[in-house]
């Protein structure tokens, strides 16, 4: 039997065997830290979890005591379960148990079990290992359902039958694939056939549990791997039809157009190498979402997706607020990339002019490098030649931003004139002549004609002005 104990060097879990020892129950540190330490996976936070055959509120309570006077600890009494912070490491305690499910919840009926009933109710193998902490087995690797051996043939497998462990909690089949796009790992054969015969079952699970998972394979370093098991097994249709529905290919005429649902993959992978941010990561991921409800075939063209990006833009609110993500300045970030994603790729296909930089400059604001890194994530042509002219000038694209955003402060662009200015020097009400003049001061400043500062846009509005017959206060 395998000993780990001096892997497990932190005070709490000395702790936690001499109290279990004294109280006369067994007590195991299981799930992902010892799967995480078995792979030598480093982790920027822990939450451990700690199974006892006994109470784990009454341990918990105990241990913390013994650790340090007064130390909080949070009781969740319904699910038997207790935790307490650590130094910076969330604790978290249960008794073994044993659950048995209804057909149409995810609310099991607990009862009192052994540590094998316990392991037999977690998701996968490789989070059914467990680690003694009594002082006689300290460090003792239990592994029942050779999850070691899982682990170093990596894969991903269910302690017991699939169908039960999916029929029984749904959500399980979402951690099935995130775990395999998050440690790549391939999905045993008779678990994938389970998650396909039960991908239904996902309805009854909360939108907010989905879309957890969701995010956390958006976020693995190959998310590819996960949204193609998602569209395998049909669990991408119910959750984000969307995004199946950009898969396949249509000829006419001799004429196709790519499978949008791969490209939008190999998107996401490339910008995967370059951020962690989640949102930008969703922007790859939607950019292209209109695409099928756009498409049309013109035999002088060919295949066209006319305004997608405008069209993808507005369908963003429906889609967040259906998986609960945030309809705040999320949303809108998202929105703005997804709007505005073909503007540098049209500049790089055509002369750069200062005035298109200006523009996008001034539409993107404090989101232009996000938006290009997502633009040059998008170039995806199996052409070298194509792709080495695309990204040569994309870098002239950047280089003219900065240039102008060195000399203009553009970014995050407000008007130099306000309306309010507008007013009282020609000493005018609301009106349209105010919206006239701020947007040709606007214009102006795109096109280079004057300058962004006070004193240009305030001769410009004077001289608009005077073109509408208004007279200026002396």
């Amino acid at each position: 039997m395998q000993n780990l104990k001096e892997y497990i060097t932190h005070p709490v879990f000395s702790q936690i065997g001499k109290i279990s020892d004294q109280e006369g129950i067994e007590t195991y540190v299981v799930g992902g830290f010892v799967r995480d330490l078995l792979m030598e996976r480093k982790r920027e936070y822990y939450d451990i979890d700690v199974v006892t055959v006994g109470s784990g509120i009454v341990l918990a309570t105990k241990v913390a005591a013994a650790l340090r006077p007064g130390l909080k600890v949070t009781v969740f009494k319904n699910f038997g379960t207790a935790m307490f912070k650590f130094d910076d490491i969330d604790f978290e305690f249960v008794g073994a148990r044993r659950e048995s499910y209804q057909r149409e919840s995810r609310k099991p009926f607990v009862e009192d079990g052994t540590l094998e009933d316990d392991q037999k109710r977690r998701d996968f193998t490789i989070n059914a290992l467990a680690i003694c902490l009594n002082s006689d087995r300290f460090g003792d690797l239990l592994d029942s359902f050779n999850g070691v051996g899982d682990l170093e043939r990596k894969i991903i497998r269910t302690p017991l039958e699939p169908e039960v462990t999916f029929s029984d909690d749904p959500l399980r089949m979402l951690r099935a694939i995130r775990f395999a796009a998050q440690l790549d790992f391939m999905i045993e054969d008779k678990t994938l056939e389970a998650i396909q015969t039960q991908c239904n079952r996902i309805e009854i699970v909360s939108r907010e549990r989905v879309t957890d998972e969701l995010n956390k394979i958006i976020l693995s370093p190959k998310p590819s791997i996960g949204f193609k098991l998602l569209e395998k097994t049909g669990l991408l249709a119910i959750i984000l039809p969307e995004i199946q529905k950009l898969k396949g290919r249509e000829t006419r005429n001799g004429i196709g157009h790519k499978d949008n649902f791969y490209h939008t993959l190999e998107v996401l992978d490339r910008i995967s190498k370059n951020t962690d941010n989640l949102w930008l990561r969703w922007s790859a991921l939607l950019h292209d979402v209109a695409k099928p409800v756009t498409k049309r075939f013109d035999p002088r063209l060919g295949w066209t997706f006319h305004a997608h990006n405008f069209v993808g833009e507005k369908m963003l609110p429906s889609i967040f607020d259906r998986l609960k993500l945030p309809l705040n300045e999320k949303l809108k970030y998202v929105q703005k990339l997804v709007s505005l994603h073909m503007r540098p790729i049209v500049l790089s296909e055509e002369e750069v002019t200062d005035s298109a930089v200006r523009r996008l400059l001034c539409d993107a604001g404090d989101d232009i490098d996000d938006l290009m890194t997502l633009c040059e994530a998008d170039i995806t042509s199996k052409n070298p030649d194509k792709v080495s002219r695309f990204m040569s000038n994309f870098q002239l694209v950047r280089e003219k931003l900065k240039d102008i955003e060195e000399r203009d402060a553009l970014r995050n662009f407000q008007p130099p004139i306000t309306g309010e200015i507008i007013m009282e020097t020609f000493s005018l009400p609301p009106g349209r002549e105010i919206g006239i003049i701020k947007s040709a001061i606007k214009e102006a400043i795109l096109e280079g004609e004057i300058h962004n500062n006070y004193d240009e846009a305030y001769q410009y509005m004077l001289a608009k002005g005077d073109e509408l017959g208004l007279k200026a206060k002396i």
